[in-house]
């Protein structure tokens, strides 16, 4: 099966009067067909970018990238009619209700009238809007409205599906609505590319993770090859009880607040935690979860932002 995605020393520079920036740099990356690809990175890491070469809303300045067998520079038409994707900046159109918002994006995608009402309906009772469905949306919560834009893509019949920052601002129980509407695309066999700021997102749903860091490709793969690469697999939380100096005797340590967190390995993650108990010191231990190895190997804290992603595009 040829993959979904293929990028060939992409590259995208920004130029301005008086400056420039390099956004993305020879990065190489294959996805393939099925499943869900999570892209994660800080702000400025190349995400939005990536997104938009990959949607036909941007220009590549150097390399090669396909989606689904067909180039977004030459074949830019065709791939349009294939993908379906929520830009992180994306806007309903406030006259409308999230039914007719659902059904129009569905008609000027070619659905016949009666089915686009159908899956409209569908996709509102999956993303939990049916209390809201015929509210204007000028009516509704940033988050309602954020629902309903999510509800349009995942309607849609698009063999793949990119979802730039598609939870922010909404609360958990919105959140799990998203997350089940995305589960059901990937089990429909349609491919997912998401962009998010929550790791836990990124964990619980990536079938293979991206993570970039400068605009270059820092590591790819499925979440335990991803997690083979960091140094320490195990990590121990210490609130008070030691001090900064004397934990590095036992590994890489960060400061994270008013915690340290000592990434190590599982023998020396036990020996903090009984000189810990004989000390009363507060402290927790565990294998590594993704936001840890980010932190391993970024060098500093991922924050779960909610805010728009700082770059340009």
């Amino acid at each position: 099966m040829p993959d979904a995605l293929v990028a060939k020393e992409l590259g995208r520079r920004y130029v301005w009067r008086g400056g420039s920036r390099q956004a993305l740099t020879g990065l190489d990356l294959r996805i393939p067909q099925g499943g869900l690809l999570g892209l994660i990175g800080r702000n400025g890491a190349g995400k939005t970018t990536f997104v938009r070469i990959a949607t036909t809303q941007l220009l590549p300045t150097s390399g090669h990238l396909s989606v689904l067998g067909q180039d977004v520079v030459s074949e830019a038409p065709e791939v349009r009619r294939r993908i379906a994707v929520i830009p992180q900046e994306s806007r309903p159109l406030y006259w409308l209700t999230p039914r007719e918002l659902v059904a129009y994006y569905l008609r000027m995608r070619g659905t016949p009238r009666r089915e686009a009402e159908e899956r409209s309906k569908v996709a509102l009772q999956e993303l939990a809007l049916i209390p809201w469905a015929d509210v204007q949306v000028n009516r509704l919560s940033g988050g309602l409205r954020r629902r309903a834009m999510v509800a349009m893509v995942m309607a849609s019949d698009a063999e793949m599906i990119f979802l730039d920052e598609p939870t922010t601002g909404l609360d958990p129980l919105a959140r799990r609505s998203v997350w089940a509407a995305i589960r059901k695309a990937v089990g429909e066999h349609r491919t997912v590319v998401l962009t998010t700021h929550y790791l836990d997102e990124a964990e619980a749903l990536s079938d293979r993770l991206a993570l970039l860091e400068g605009g270059r490709l820092l590591l790819e793969g499925t979440p335990r090859e991803v997690a083979s690469h960091v140094r320490y697999p195990y990590r121990v939380s210490v609130e008070s009880g030691f001090t900064e100096e004397e934990l590095r005797s036992y590994g890489e340590v960060s400061r994270i607040g008013t915690r340290l967190l000592v990434f190590t390995h599982e023998e020396e993650a036990r020996e903090i935690a009984r000189r810990g108990l004989e000390r009363g010191a507060r402290l927790a231990l565990g294998p590594v979860s993704l936001e840890d190895i980010f932190i391993q190997m970024v060098g500093e804290e991922f924050q779960n932002e909610a805010g728009e992603e700082a770059e340009h595009g």
